[in-house]
């Protein structure tokens, strides 16, 4: 397929700078938001029937005039079915210097750790133009982490040696001390980071470090919904993809089967391989919550259909046609014009019935993105 089948407009004001909340104004003229990360509106796609639903039923199974919400994916799923999450968890990536004589403002984003020993870091760096190899970069006044560029990896990209003497965990906490929750940059370029941020941008059951951006459907999970979930008798499975930026990433080709995803680094243990393939083995649906979890699942899927132990990486870009192995049910949030993740959603739903389910979603007034509304995509 081509680039240009999946472009569409989205009007500015859909585009969620903030998870679903309530939103009181207090004397004082400041806002308050009360958060709940599994009220978004959900819409649920269903694949062999065609047919999308995004309201609730009266007691007739007549559609009423209330969207479904993202609790209501627990009545589409019976005991037994499985759940596919991805635990992988954020850091503040996201860090502010200035830039030695000048005095320049540098925002730096930390992607991965090189060398623990020498404080090693992989970053990308804006405005990139001003930092240059033997450059100091200052990120607190009244601190000594400074960092010294010793290399050029790409047009954005940098190697920074952090220069702070020290045990290593205390310098990795002093380094996430500065830093802020790693939101798109669609989001920071229309509102600053905010302290509710290093929360709302994890999910619940977050657990292996390494991630620079949120497997943004697994935000919607509350504690409450899992324990409800817990009470009928789902099954949970987690694997970690560390998600990175090359989600983000500007697809330049218009023919697809040219573009090259960026490498994320994945690990499927042995006990979500018997959750899942047992699931499997006894006709459960098996539901992947997340596009990361889709791409890891089919990366870590054999030939019979069954979940396997992998430890390593997955550049695996899915669009149409694809045929897919493991999972039968996706939960996904609504994502922008040209993504990787929207192509994914159509290679699982089909992509007439996912670009009416967009259609829909752009005129009843969906939110998109990572803070966004959410589809199911059920094979029925």
């Amino acid at each position: 397929m081509k680039l240009s089948q999946f472009r569409f407009r989205l009007p500015e004001e859909q585009v969620a700078l903030y998870p679903a909340h309530r939103e009181f104004k207090n004397e004082d003229g400041t806002v308050e938001r009360i958060y709940s990360r599994d009220r978004c509106r959900l819409m649920v796609v269903h694949r062999k029937s065609q047919s999308i639903e995004m309201y609730k039923k009266d007691a007739e199974g007549k559609d009423t005039d209330e969207f479904l919400c993202f609790r209501d994916l627990v009545d589409y799923f019976d005991e037994g079915d499985t759940f596919l999450f991805n635990d992988t968890k954020v850091f503040p990536a996201r860090l502010y210097g200035t830039k030695e004589k000048t005095d320049a403002k540098i925002e730096v984003f930390l992607l991965r750790e090189l060398n623990e020993e020498l404080r090693l870091w992989d970053v990308l760096v804006e405005p990139a133009r001003k930092i240059r190899i033997g450059n100091k970069l200052f990120f607190d006044e009244e601190g000594p982490m400074v960092a010294e560029v010793i290399d050029n990896t790409t047009s954005r990209g940098r190697t920074l040696r952090f220069l702070y003497d020290c045990p290593h965990d205390e310098f990795k906490r002093e380094l996430y001390s500065l830093g802020s929750a790693p939101l798109p940059r669609y989001i920071v370029e229309r509102r600053p980071a905010e302290e509710a941020d290093t929360e709302n941008f994890q999910t619940i059951f977050a657990k292996h470090e390494g991630a620079v951006t949120a497997p943004a459907t697994g935000l919607h999970f509350s504690r409450e919904l899992m324990k409800m979930m817990e009470i009928r008798g789902f099954e949970f499975a987690y694997v970690t993809v560390h998600c990175g930026l090359g989600c983000f990433d500007s697809i330049e080709v218009e023919d697809l089967t040219k573009h090259k995803m960026s490498s994320e680094q994945m690990v499927v243990d042995s006990e979500a391989c018997r959750i899942v393939n047992r699931a499997k083995e006894l006709e459960h649906k098996v539901c992947a919550v997340g596009v990361s979890t889709m791409r890891a699942a089919e990366t870590a899927v054999g030939t019979d259909g069954l979940l396997k132990e992998y430890e390593g990486w997955t550049n695996k870009f899915i669009f149409p046609p694809y045929d897919f192995s493991l999972a039968n049910a996706l939960i996904t949030n609504l994502y922008h014009s040209e993504s990787t993740m929207l192509m994914l959603t159509a290679a699982f739903g089909g992509y007439d019935l996912i670009y009416d389910a967009y259609e829909k979603a752009v005129s009843n007034g969906y939110m998109f993105g990572c803070f966004g509304d959410s589809m199911l995509i059920l094979d029925d």
